[in-house]
């Protein structure tokens, strides 16, 4: 890198690429579609996990009603918590392969092509 290209950099800094690419367009997309996704799941896994803990605590006969053996419905609830846990972090990584992904590596390729 010569002199001037040192210059350069230092007279721009990295942190006005960073600047103008938060306010782009492009970036405005990318946090509108990863909040179209996280928002409503996180209030849907809430509700969910609330409804769970709200069910153990004032319905001790709904909870403790025996599906088979000592296996009963509280069981079966709490375990499928686990199960949505990972259901809902396999959507994420389906809709961010399909949704974010593209977007992210474009704005990349834009960063990294001004860079060179």
């Amino acid at each position: 890198m010569s002199t001037s290209d040192q210059d350069l950099v230092d007279e721009t800094g990295p942190g006005d690429n960073w600047q103008k690419v938060q306010a782009s367009p492009e970036f405005a997309e990318l946090r509108k579609r990863l909040r179209t996704f996280v928002f409503p799941m996180t209030v849907l896994f809430l509700v969910w996990y609330l409804v769970y803990v709200l069910l153990a605590d004032y319905a001790h006969g709904f909870m403790s009603t025996k599906i088979a053996g000592n296996f009963n419905v509280g069981l079966l609830i709490g375990l499928l918590q686990f199960v949505s846990t990972f259901l809902i972090t396999g959507l994420y990584v389906r809709y961010a392969n399909r949704k974010l992904d593209p977007v992210a590596d474009k704005i990349r390729g834009e960063i990294e092509g001004d860079a060179q």
